[in-house]
């Protein structure tokens, strides 16, 4: 079985209010070695805060708000949040970014809203964690900010051009694929080899996004492991070793605790 850490997941998301802690001991059964739990909203991070209190060193949480409620942006209230969330714990700043697909909120304020939280994260000290949908170009012009900010982050849920993925690998950031790559309609093979093993994460998005077979259903983390085998398999590579990688790519850009991998226990338990 590989070990993995699921470096994207929404575990504070209503989708699982009844059974998060079932759904964080069958990914450990899985082999998921710790994961991150996204807050996509300050309110979404307090949630995140709290369930990561109850499983120290394998939980994780992050604070950040999403371009979907960049027009929602209040400038005190939410960089107050995202300064508490990291005196508490909070790993990165984010889920943050643009997504011109939907545009539920306006371009200029999306933009905006992700400088400001870029701002956040050069002060912090804390990598962005980066949705980007439909937005190539400013995303492209985010990047070389952040590049000489000297911030670093992930390009999660990666669907996006081998020429943004090198941008972000040139700035140094990292790049998360997720159950999308299962399904018939990807095909992009080559993107799947671009990026090499020291910048190569794994994700669910969960509740979102589950891999084939379980696609039309709700995702959770234990599904990461399908998703990390299609990866090896186009890297023609070993999906052990390379969840280990992941692994070592996740603690580097998350500044997680490094642990022995034969030291943790076979079940996690809350506090």
């Amino acid at each position: 079985m590989a070990d993995f850490i699921d470096s994207h997941v929404h575990l504070a998301d209503p989708a699982f209010a009844d059974d998060a802690d079932a759904v964080i001991i069958r990914a450990r059964a899985a082999g998921a070695r710790a994961l991150v739990c996204i807050g996509e909203s300050p309110a979404a991070a307090q949630r995140a805060q709290v369930l990561a209190a109850r499983y120290p060193r394998f939980l994780f949480h992050t604070c950040g708000v999403h371009p979907h409620d960049a027009a929602t942006w209040n400038r005190e209230r939410d960089a107050m949040a995202i300064r508490d969330a990291v005196a508490n714990g909070a790993v990165a700043v984010g889920e943050c970014g643009l997504d011109y697909h939907y545009d539920n909120s306006p371009r200029e304020q999306q933009r905006l809203v992700l400088a400001e939280q870029l701002a956040l994260a050069a002060e912090l000290s804390r990598p962005i964690v980066l949705h980007t949908r439909d937005a190539e170009d400013d995303t492209l012009a985010m990047l070389a900010d952040a590049r000489a900010a000297g911030v670093r982050g992930v390009l999660h849920c990666f669907t996006g051009s081998q020429r943004l993925a090198e941008a972000g690998l040139d700035a140094g950031w990292y790049v998360s694929f997720s159950g999308i790559i299962t399904f018939r309609s990807w095909t992009d093979e080559a993107l799947l080899r671009l990026v090499p093993d020291d910048h190569l994460l794994v994700e669910s998005d969960a509740p979102y996004l589950a891999p084939v077979p379980h696609r039309g259903k709700r995702n959770e983390s234990a599904f990461v492991s399908l998703t990390l085998a299609r990866i090896a398999s186009a890297r023609d590579t070993d999906s052990i070793r390379l969840g280990r990688t992941t692994i070592d790519n996740t603690c580097a850009l998350f500044d997680l605790p490094r642990v022995d991998l034969h030291d943790l226990p076979s079940n996690v338990h809350p506090h």
